[in-house]
């Protein structure tokens, strides 16, 4: 007996999105104006489902062509705000590609405000997904100054975990790097990423963040990578992190 194979169906935002032609808001505002046709006429519900690989989509008029793959990596300087826009004004992390010319890209994960380092950018959704994934996605190394220097028992106290306002925060490994008189540099290993994950763990033992910076994510090292600048990837380097949608 034949069956019909059913496909998988998405939002025609979130499919316009995912061929790395603009960000899921941007691809919504397209088709509430009227912008897409979807086989052949216009739809104006972002959430109207499509088949990604069957749908034939057109924007104003013309059939998209999907732009290369990028990944790049940024070293993130501290002041910076990760987002593409930001409704108080503050610079972010865009400004760093200003003139660049690059099309959609878009941050894969999120560094906050104060924090530096590595911080990869692309628009290969595929791609982002697997890194981003909590529970396969490659570790996140940091370097951290805190006040104080703890000790051996803080340090294990940081791998087991403590509840901080309702969620369970912890680390995959904490050690010491530096001392000085009065602060310590820690080398901090994290297998997922809550909103401000080492500044609530660390304040919840009573030690106070000075700089935090992410130095590796899985195999890639940030180097050096001048403050503020940014890096394609390599192929292998790609592949290593998790390999590029074809």
């Amino acid at each position: 007996m034949n069956r019909s194979v059913r496909r998988p169906r998405h939002g025609l935002a979130r499919v316009l999105s995912k061929r790395g032609l603009c960000s899921r808001s941007e691809a919504e505002r397209w088709v509430r104006e009227g912008r897409v046709r979807l086989d052949g006429r216009v739809v104006r519900d972002p959430a109207h489902p499509t088949d990604a690989a069957l749908a034939r989509i057109t924007i104003d008029g013309a059939a998209p062509e999907a732009p290369p793959r990028r990944h790049l990596m940024l070293n993130k300087p501290r002041g910076l705000v990760t987002t593409a826009r930001d409704e108080r004004g503050r610079d972010t992390v865009y400004r760093c590609f200003d003139d660049a010319d690059l099309g959609w890209i878009a941050p894969v994960g999120r560094l906050d405000k104060a924090s530096e380092g590595l911080l990869l950018f692309t628009n290969d959704p595929v791609w982002a997904a697997r890194i981003t994934d909590p529970t396969a996605g490659p570790d996140k190394t940091y370097h951290v100054q805190v006040a104080g220097i703890p000790d051996a028992p803080a340090l294990a106290a940081l791998q087991a975990g403590v509840n901080v306002d309702g969620e369970w925060l912890r680390v995959v490994t904490a050690q010491l790097r530096r001392v000085g008189q009065r602060n310590a540099w820690l080398e901090i290993v994290l297998d997922e990423g809550r909103n401000r994950h080492i500044r609530r763990l660390l304040a919840a033992f009573g030690l106070d963040v000075l700089r935090l910076v992410r130095v590796a994510i899985g195999p890639l090292a940030l180097g050096d990578l001048p403050k503020g600048q940014w890096r394609e990837l390599s192929a292998e380097e790609v592949a290593a992190l998790g390999g590029a949608e074809r």
